[in-house]
């Protein structure tokens, strides 16, 4: 297609921009949110690897293919449907709740958590359509329904959700059995084994220059530096500063050191991959996953906890990409004076088609990326934005085993930084209604408190309602709201050690 017919599709000459413009405002945003072709492998080889060598480096790579396809599928619709210099790819915190919250903490298989994704999928794609009778209209009043506070505190708590498992991977912060977390064993770093009195780490013998808690903490104050100094692509050069220092003197990577408490998954040293290009293969283990028996066949026999992840994917899903479209949107002018946004039902459709192909190949919900604002800033105005970003994001097929080779420490600096971008949004909170106050406290402490975004919104919901009860305010409590509550309750309270849809489905079952 030449640079003219370019021009006639997306009409960028006429919103005020220009081929060159688009370019480089894609390539801008790419920058800005390529740390997630590393960090969302990783995090999801957590859940998904077998604790082996091969079984992790299979899963990083089924990871990584699905990241970067659903990023690509999802900035191409957004780009070529919906006209909008919007970029999507799995969304940070999301796959933290995949993770942690539901394969980990409430011990769901993988399998079955990613056909909650693709479920949620359809249910926010369906819920995008206007056109469908009784559907359609659904997401706005859901938006509309739940109160702003509650929804910006959500967000807020996913960034601190973030911070404390980034700075778990960086090895700054370990767990404790009195005070439940602590202080890594900063003491003992670039000890040398037999010295006495000096506790040093289970791989050998480290310099404190090689110990990756000390290399991630420099990338991390490094990235701020940039940041700060509004370079693009901070994120990348922090994490790529932190890569090359770790393979250069071979780190320590305190987060895969079993015995030292650790996860175990990968080398507890920093190495050099194999190979730095190499071409894609398809997915061994996690395509169609969702649809296998311990996917879509065990839903019947964890129906109760299907439905809460599934909820919980939606809800977070649902509010996170309208916070997104709509910020991004309004810098980018695309928000009328009646704050509606252009163009929306197409590009909430598609956020839900990239979460839909990306639970089919294995990965966690995909929704747009707030690094959006970046390509926006550099004079990105229309789809073209969006298709270039997607475009580099199936190039990082390439690039596979060097990816996979990068240390955990490293990656996790871009948690950290991530969270505290995140937390910016609580001061739009309206702290000084005593009604609201507690519901949003809790709703963004309990989230890392219980390793658990689910828990954060459930809680904030039961808060929220049980005091608008209590003021006798119940008047101020929409059928969205009422509705959450009693689901909610169900979930955490019922009859001996079943939940109210545990002793249901136990019952019908």
């Amino acid at each position: 297609m030449e640079v003219q017919q370019l021009d006639d599709y997306f009409g960028y000459t006429e919103k005020g921009s220009s081929f060159e413009g688009e370019i480089r405002a894609g390539v801008t945003t790419f920058l800005t949110m390529a740390y997630i072709l590393l960090v969302n492998p990783a995090m999801l080889t957590v859940a998904i690897g077998d604790g082996t060598e091969a079984g992790n480096a299979t899963a990083f790579a089924d990871v990584l293919f699905a990241t970067a396809v659903a990023a690509f599928i999802g900035c191409v619709v957004m780009g070529l449907w919906a006209n909008l210099p919007f970029a999507l790819a799995p969304g940070m915190g999301l796959n933290a709740y995949f993770v942690f919250g539901v394969v980990i903490g409430m011990g769901v298989p993988w399998q079955l958590a990613l056909f909650a994704v693709f479920v949620e999928g359809l249910l926010f794609l369906a819920m995008s359509i206007p056109q469908i009778p009784g559907i359609g209209s659904w997401r706005s009043q859901m938006i509309n329904s739940i109160p702003t506070d509650l929804k910006i505190a959500t967000g807020a708590g996913i960034g601190m959700f973030l911070a404390i498992i980034g700075l778990r991977e960086m090895g700054w912060i370990q767990d404790d059995g009195a005070t439940l977390v602590n202080l890594g064993p900063t003491e003992s770093w670039g000890g040398v084994i037999g010295e006495a009195g000096v506790t040093t780490v289970t791989d050998g013998s480290f310099a404190l220059w090689e110990h990756g808690a000390v290399i991630s903490m420099v990338a991390l104050i490094s990235i701020a530096v940039m940041m700060a100094r509004g370079w693009k692509g901070a994120m990348i050069y922090g994490i790529g500063l932190a890569t090359v220092w770790g393979w250069a003197v071979g780190a320590y990577d305190p987060y895969n050191d079993f015995l030292a408490g650790g996860a175990g998954w990968g080398s507890a040293t920093a190495e050099l991959p194999d190979q730095w290009i190499g071409l894609p293969d398809m997915p061994e283990e996690t395509l169609g996953a969702a649809f296998g028996s311990d996917g879509l066949g065990a839903a019947g026999d964890n129906m109760a906890d299907f439905l809460l992840v599934m909820i919980a994917f939606l809800f977070v899903d649902i509010f996170d990409t309208s916070g997104t479209l709509y910020s991004v949107g309004r810098q980018a002018g695309y928000v009328d004076e009646n704050d509606v946004l252009h163009n929306s039902d197409e590009a909430f459709a598609s956020d839900a088609a990239a979460t839909i192909v990306g639970a089919v190949l294995g990965t966690s919900t995909t929704t747009t990326y707030i690094e959006s604002a970046a390509g926006v800033e550099e004079g990105g105005k229309t789809g073209l934005t969006a298709v270039v970003v997607g475009v580099l994001m199936l190039s990082g097929l390439l690039f596979t085993d060097l990816f996979a080779a990068v240390p955990q420490f490293a990656m996790a600096s871009a948690l950290v930084i991530i969270g505290a971008l995140m937390m910016r949004q609580a001061a739009d909170i309206d702290w000084s209604d005593s009604e609201m106050a507690l519901p949003a406290f809790l709703t963004i402490v309990l989230m890392p408190f219980t390793y658990s975004i689910a828990d954060g919104i459930a809680f904030g919901v039961i808060s929220y309602c049980a005091i608008k009860i209590g003021m006798q305010k119940w008047d101020q409590l929409n059928p969205v709201m009422w509705a959450l509550f009693v689901l909610m309750m169900m979930f955490y309270v019922g009859p001996g050690d079943h939940s109210t849809f545990g002793w249901i489905f136990n019952e019908l079952l």
